[in-house]
């Protein structure tokens, strides 16, 4: 049985698209569940579009999600780049002389020809197929040029494309997704398979690339349907064995129209920026247009890589719910240990956290927190500077005076309580519950002006877990300052 090769073949245009990662994942899983490989190829040959550094954002991009590639470079922790395998990352930008070898060989054939036109009489032809409601396509001029001709004119040294020749017929596209596609030949047209600076188009390259790679199952963009056709006459014209075609639907946005930077953040780079947690954004990006169980949303990755079933994903389009990814990344960060938590956020903000408050801060906030990028905002009321209103301090079934004899009485009996009950914050809150319930005492004129002292905001973790955070010592100190406000 043939040894199962996927590969992903982004073009290094800037950031990495939340599809490209979707359709990453799905080669992915694929490739991992066949115990296959799993390629990654830069396709650069479209010069004006490549963006410097893209390659390189790219591999850490997949680094960081832990889509490492079979044949090519690692990206270490460090930065470095090290050696892995016989290949790669495969670069179509330094492979120019065998797409123009296999160019050259369906010429020689006759499945493909020179054309010497200018852009001025491409652009009038296309002018006059649109006036006249024909299709749009080329006409084939070149062909009524003698050998003698074609040769005159390559030994002058005049710039000239090669086209394939699109044969008659009919060409079938069997795709796992969507079944046969059957194309009608005459509505292909004669695609540029090499340009006139000696680049390949995508349709050459990808084809040749394809077949000279092993790769048994192309998991691509529904984008690329309409191209298909091309590439599997290709596959024949040159004698290659076509692979499996898979075409995955496109990310909607919520109105259903395509995802678009203009509606939001397209870009994984945007996400890993706002702080999701790449367990969460793999968990989340899966599961577009995919779910192994309907019971279910939370899955390993492990767990995904077993349940992926190419003929499970969706036909139609997904469409990207932030609200969705928010409170899966929430789930994701709850069930995160402690000290990976607070790893992962310190690694996220750049400083270390050293400060004991601050670290139970973390374990305190991080359920109500849905990104990492809201953390040095919840946390800021650890720091030693809060400041607020006195008049929050006032219960609203009491008045100031009320307030300042409920700071005087909880102060006087923290200050007799021992360091032990500060160890958790179960035993802070029986302690604090039995002294109001022994003084008969309601729990809204103690607990308010107490959270508000440790806090300064009306809205904030309990009483209970903020002294848990702050520690007797500080806590103390806040409680006193706010009865100098009152």
């Amino acid at each position: 049985m043939k040894r199962i090769r996927t590969r992903i073949a982004p073009s290094p245009t800037g950031y990495v698209h939340i599809g490209t990662l979707r359709t990453a994942l799905f080669n992915y899983f694929f490739s991992r569940q066949h115990d296959g490989d799993f390629l990654i190829r830069i396709e650069d040959t479209d010069r004006e579009r490549t963006v410097d550094g893209s390659i390189e954002n790219l591999l850490d991009v997949l680094h960081q999600l832990g889509l490492e590639n079979d044949e090519g470079p690692v990206l270490e922790k460090d930065g470095s780049i090290t050696e892995k395998g016989d290949y790669g990352p495969y670069v179509q930008s330094e492979r120019i002389e065998i797409y123009k070898e296999y160019a050259l060989k369906l010429v020689a054939q006759g499945d493909a020809y020179y054309c010497f036109d200018a852009k001025e009489e491409l652009d009038a032809m296309r002018e006059a197929q649109r006036a006249t409601k024909q299709r749009v396509k080329y006409d084939r001029r070149a062909l009524k040029l003698s050998d003698e001709e074609v040769r005159a004119k390559l030994e002058a040294g005049e710039p000239y494309v090669i086209r394939m020749k699109v044969p008659e017929g009919e060409t079938v596209v069997e795709d796992l997704i969507r079944g046969n596609i059957t194309f009608n030949n005459e509505e292909v047209d004669d695609q540029i398979l090499l340009k006139s600076d000696g680049y390949p188009t995508y349709h050459l390259a990808v084809v040749v690339d394809d077949s000279l790679m092993n790769i048994t199952h192309v998991i691509r963009g529904e984008e690329w349907v309409p191209s298909t056709p091309k590439h599997v006459m290709l596959y024949k014209m040159l004698g290659f064995e076509a692979p499996v075609y898979a075409h995955v639907p496109l990310l909607l946005n919520p109105d259903k129209t395509k995802l678009s930077k203009r509606q939001g953040d397209v870009s994984v780079e945007d996400y890993l920026k706002k702080g999701y947690v790449k367990e969460a954004l793999v968990n989340f990006v899966a599961t577009l247009g995919f779910n192994p169980s309907g019971d279910r949303e939370i899955f390993t990755i492990d767990e995904l890589i077993d349940s992926f079933k190419l003929e499970k994903v969706n036909k139609a389009g997904a469409v990207l719910n932030k609200e969705k990814l928010d409170w899966m990344n929430n789930q994701y960060i709850r069930a995160l240990d402690a000290e990976d938590f607070i790893e992962r956020v310190e690694v996220f903000i750049g400083t270390r956290l050293d400060s004991e408050i601050m670290r139970r801060s973390l374990i305190i906030e991080r359920s109500r927190i849905d990104r990492l990028d809201q953390v040095p905002e919840l946390i800021e009321i650890y720091s030693a500077d809060i400041d607020y209103d006195a008049a929050i301090l006032v219960w609203k079934k009491g008045d100031s005076a009320d307030a300042m004899m409920q700071l005087e009485g909880v102060k006087t009996f923290l200050e007799g309580q021992g360091e032990n009950i500060f160890d958790s914050v179960e035993s802070i809150e029986a302690a604090v519950k039995g002294y109001i319930a022994e003084n008969n005492l309601q729990n809204g004129n103690v607990l308010w002006p107490l959270r508000i002292s440790l806090s300064g905001r009306e809205h904030s973790p309990s009483p209970f877990e903020l002294l848990w955070a702050l520690g007797k010592d500080e806590a103390l100190k806040r409680i006193e300052r706010a009865m100098g406000k009152l």
